[in-house]
């Protein structure tokens, strides 16, 4: 095993991981403006979720004797249309499936079989993140842009506020 090679392509997932982190954030607070409650509420959790993917990532490169790489892959894109939110976010996880697929492949052919099922692991996960933003994209097409309007409302809060007696 290379280890060099392995941690060349952890390394890669952490700066992916931290461009998603900080673009589903940006993300998150322009919705949250807008009073799109439930999208932002979305993107925040998402944003958690990748975060987790980058100490999941970070923890196999310090487990190789490798140095975690903490730079984003790019600038956050200053986009703050929802549905434009939307349909970038669903391009970022198709994107980061076939990139995962890909270093998994890396992975295995370098004998790496831990590293490889990382990346599977994370595969598993940007499909859901996929499947949450395409599932909005579709209701979009399928109810209009009224759709977004339903985001504005705040669900009802699972447990009533406490009361002072």
């Amino acid at each position: 095993m290379n280890t060099k090679k392995s941690i060349e392509l952890l390394n890669k997932g952490v700066a992916d991981e931290l461009q998603a982190v900080h673009q589903y954030m940006y993300w998150h607070f322009h919705l949250a403006d807008q009073g799109f409650g439930p999208l932002a509420a979305m993107f925040k959790r998402i944003a958690i979720q990748e975060m987790g993917h980058v100490e999941r990532l970070a923890e196999r490169i310090i487990f190789l004797k490798g140095d975690v790489e903490m730079a984003a892959a790019g600038p956050t894109e200053q986009v703050t249309d929802p549905q434009k939110m939307l349909a970038q976010a669903a391009a970022m996880e198709r994107e980061a499936v076939t990139v995962y697929n890909q270093f998994a492949l890396q992975a295995g052919q370098n004998a790496d079989a831990a590293t490889k099922q990382v990346f599977e692991a994370l595969v598993n996960d940007e499909e859901g993140h996929y499947d949450q933003f395409d599932k909005q994209l579709e209701n979009i097409k399928r109810f209009g842009l009224s759709y977004l309007a339903l985001q504005s409302f705040e669900p009802a809060p699972a447990h009533p506020p406490a009361t002072e007696e």
